[in-house]
């Protein structure tokens, strides 16, 4: 920032007074919303982050899942809180840009409301079946699909999620008529196909890989442009015969409008130093989550872009809310 050599000496105060903030926060416990039920992959990896962050400030950090509407009872949530630095709220793609255009209203402006802090992490979806579907790839997917119209199901994480859209997407590309079984949260959605009641979900990778791994579930494919760094050996959908497809999720951090640049300062750099922390970024690596950082106005700029984007998904699919 550039300062004209007149504003100097109030520039030089300003400094000294945000350092004095800084230095003096926190005096007392955080909450950070989750605006999605627990064991989540978003949820798993804001828990990893936010024990550390704890840690480095000296105060407790508590995880409140404030699960409901596609994101946005949580959010609001935050929207709706003091703004001291002491709600912060795990921002997320569906409630901060997709259901802008999903639903006819929100009760929060994802612009106006919230002070970005940082992105944190980004991870794809990836397409997973029960393992009695007949299926080993995409193609036989499409295949089965074709041949059973209106009988196979698709999970998704409730109206908006990137869970929801990767199916969408899927089967507008396809021409697919598959019949979708809405939950109020990937966890839910991943027992019950564990269990056989519904045929693939597009399931967060982190929230996926421990069921992948001991092969429970049988993957099919990334939603995201490149291959995943947690299973390169899957093929994207692109590679999978749908040229162009992308949605991947992200998740950051952000707190409520007026907070105190100082305040926000001390978060960003906080959890900036942790997840350039080697074990830390091995940790979301082998969970399927690749660790990202920007600034609070780099991530502003990001949010509105993403708003931008979402919309023409959405208006694509044909998905609305209910």
């Amino acid at each position: 920032m550039h300062y004209r050599i007149s504003k100097c000496l109030g520039a030089g105060l300003m400094a000294m007074t945000v350092g004095v903030t800084a230095q003096t926060y926190p005096v007392k416990s955080l909450r950070w919303i989750v605006p999605y039920p627990p064991a989540g992959g978003a949820d798993i990896v804001v828990r990893l982050v936010a024990q550390r962050l704890s840690e480095s400030l000296g105060q407790q950090i508590v995880i409140e899942n404030r699960a409901g509407a596609g994101g946005n009872v949580g959010t609001e949530v935050v929207a709706r809180a003091a703004p001291d630095g002491y709600s912060l709220l795990m921002a997320n793609v569906a409630p901060m840009a997709i259901n802008v255009t999903l639903y006819n209203k929100l009760p929060y402006d994802p612009v106006k409301d919230f002070a970005p802090i940082t992105l944190l992490a980004s991870f794809p979806n990836v397409l997973v079946v029960h393992p009695s579907l007949p299926v080993k790839n995409v193609a036989d997917l499409v295949k089965l699909a074709k041949a059973r119209p209106g009988q196979l199901t698709y999970a998704s994480a409730g109206s908006g999620s990137t869970t929801h859209l990767s199916a969408e997407l899927f089967k507008t590309m396809g021409g697919l008529n598959m019949i979708q079984i809405p939950y109020k949260g990937g966890s839910q959605a991943l027992t019950d196909l564990l269990g056989g009641q519904i045929s693939m979900y597009f399931s967060s990778l982190p929230g996926a890989m421990p069921h992948i791994k001991n092969s429970r579930l049988r993957p099919l494919s990334v939603t995201s442009a490149r291959r995943s760094t947690a299973a390169p050996e899957l093929s994207t959908m692109a590679e999978s015969g749908f040229a162009g497809y992308d949605a991947d999720t992200w998740i950051g951090a952000v707190t409520p409008a007026g907070t105190p640049q100082a305040v926000i300062v001390r978060l960003h750099d906080e959890i900036i130093r942790i997840l350039n922390v080697a074990d830390i970024r091995e940790r979301l690596l082998m969970q399927g989550a690749e660790p990202l950082t920007n600034t609070p106005e780099q991530f502003a700029a990001y949010i509105k872009s993403e708003i931008v984007k979402w919309a023409k998904v959405v208006k694509a699919s044909g998905a609305r809310a209910e």
